[in-house]
């Protein structure tokens, strides 16, 4: 079969158009197409008088090599590529080693426990939160009544953070071996829509991805895995090897008890700051890492379709509209959107008592009245925080704080109409905007919760967003803050073989360890970390 990419169509084509299209561009009669299959579908909006739909397809012709021949050189022409998935190794038959352990249930660590039980390893999985049914209920708890768990939360428990969002699944890593596709395949097998393997920019949301991470748990369990919730690690075992090299043999927990454990995946996400105070205190090797901080911005969903959609707003097969902006600032800064949510909510996401966090999360129907996204300026160590490797979770901290105490220390969130924000001064009454955020907003100066180089980088890049989206500076739309959870604040340094550079058989993983950011690319770290550990199990039988 051949791939044909860059396939243009109207929005509301018939059937027939495809296999006409595909014959126009290649060339040939309707007798030479023996079968077309769709294999990513996206729009270009750029035209809002005339919006196409844009395809890759895989297509049977009756003679593949002729047509390659006249379209050599041709990108959007060439052989279809082989997606299909192959273990890199396999457990022998009966195979009884010490069993890998796996820290930490969220997309990453999901995919290397299903990765080390599909190849017939046995995983031990730890995470020091609930099943997912029961984390929701908690997280419920901070939503409705403004008590936090702090072990069971939006960060914590089975799923990981993704699980509450909007279930994004694309990423701009480069995959040549296709391991995007066995992440969405596995999805598919738990429960998700089949579209997602073909939507150029596919989503699940929350409510289908709570059902799905139970389906993909008895699996792994079902292979031999076995998980243990409201199991935290508290210390890790090393062995000194030679003048600054150790080596783990286990993990001290929580309740006491010690598990002899020589492989072991550390996928804790972005917020398990305790657990990375313990390794640096540990030695492991820790270094700082940029992320960004900033606040959600909230407009109704309808302003956002008839901005990017214009007369095709809320066409079914468009759906809701989403946006990606950026503006680079004269004083060198960048401040862009960042997990934008349509037809969503805004979410407290905090796991420290004391300190309001924001995040974003939507149904698969995106239909909810207000669409938000992240509105984050990106802050480097070296300039921002450069007092060493932890420096950026006080940072984080230091805001979040600030946070709770202006949102009046009850969890609700400090909030502010932009038109104030640019003008320099407090909002005291909301206007045709209507907040999301639960347990609730207290309107203030959202400035004494930010940084000043992030407030004057909005104060530039707010009216810069309104000529691209309009009313995205609309007086009435509401920032509500923090969002300092953007990505992780440290980078857990690997080496090729996904060791940390100083701890043998130590594999640090996913969007914690600095190595992702978002469901896809945890899941494909997760995916190729498992992988390694493999090999190193086989390589030191």
């Amino acid at each position: 079969m051949l791939r044909l990419s860059g396939l243009t169509l109207p929005l509301d084509h018939p059937d027939e158009a495809m296999p006409e299209a595909i014959c126009a561009r290649l060339g040939i009669s309707r007798a030479d197409l023996l079968s077309h299959a769709i294999v990513r579908r996206g729009n270009d909006a750029r035209r809002k008088s005339a919006i196409l739909l844009v395809y890759t397809v895989d297509v049977a012709l009756r003679d593949e090599p002729a047509v390659l021949a006249r379209f050599a050189g041709d990108h959007d022409v060439r052989p279809c590529p082989d997606t299909d998935y192959r273990f890199p190794v396999m457990a022998p038959q009966g195979w009884s080693g010490l069993r890998p352990v796996v820290i930490g249930a969220g997309p990453c660590g999901l995919f290397a426990g299903l990765i080390l039980a599909q190849m017939g390893f046995r995983p031990i999985i730890l995470d020091r939160g609930k099943v997912v049914r029961e984390r929701t209920k908690d997280t419920w708890g901070l939503w409705r009544r403004a008590q936090l768990d702090p072990d069971s939360n939006v960060q914590f428990g089975e799923g990981g953070a993704g699980t509450f969002s909007d279930g994004k699944l694309y990423c701009r890593v480069k995959d040549p071996r296709f391991l995007g596709r066995k992440v969405l395949e596995e999805f598919v097998k738990a429960g998700a829509p089949e579209d997602i393997l073909t939507e150029a920019h596919p989503h699940i949301g929350t409510f289908r991805l709570v059902t799905m991470v139970e389906s993909m748990r008895r699996t792994i369990e079902e292979l031999g895995g076995e998980y243990r919730w409201q199991t935290r690690v508290d210390d890790v075992a090393l062995d000194r090897v030679s003048d600054g090299r150790q080596r783990l043999r286990g993990l001290h927990l929580h309740d006491g008890s010690f598990l002899e454990a020589d492989h072991v995946v550390l996928a804790v996400g972005h917020s398990a700051r305790p657990t990375f105070e313990m390794l640096h205190a540990r030695g492991v090797f820790i270094e700082a890492k940029p992320f960004s901080i900033g606040v959600r911005i909230e407009h109704p969903q309808s302003w956002v379709d008839e901005a990017r959609y214009g007369r095709y707003a809320r066409h079914p097969v468009l759906g809701a509209a989403a946006y990606s902006l950026a503006h680079h600032c004269a004083s060198g800064r960048t401040v862009y959107s960042f997990c934008m949510c349509p037809g969503g909510r805004v979410v407290a996401a905090t796991s420290e008592v004391g300190r309001v966090v924001t995040n974003g999360m939507s149904q698969y129907s995106r239909a909810e009245f207000n669409a938000n996204s992240g509105l984050v300026v990106g802050i480097d160590p070296a300039k921002d925080y450069p007092d060493g490797p932890l420096a950026g979770i006080a940072l984080q901290r230091h805001w979040e704080s600030r946070a709770y105490v202006a949102g009046g220390s009850n969890y609700n969130a400090p909030g502010q109409k932009v038109g104030d924000f640019l003008a320099g001064r407090p909002s005291t009454k909301l206007g045709s905007v209507v907040p999301s955020y639960k347990p609730g907003v207290t309107l203030t100066d959202i400035a004494q919760c930010l940084p000043d180089y992030v407030i004057e980088s909005f104060h530039e890049a707010l009216p810069a967003f309104g000529r691209q989206i309009r009313h995205y500076d609309h007086p009435d739309a509401v920032m509500t803050g923090v969002e300092t959870r953007t990505s992780s604040p440290i980078r857990i340094t690997r080496g090729r073989d996904y060791q940390s550079l100083n701890v043998e058989r130590l594999f640090p993983a996913g969007e914690g360890a600095g190595y992702a950011g978002g469901i896809l690319s945890a899941a494909i770290d997760g995916i190729k970390v498992a992988e390694a550990v493999a090999s190193s199990i086989m390589a030191v039988r």
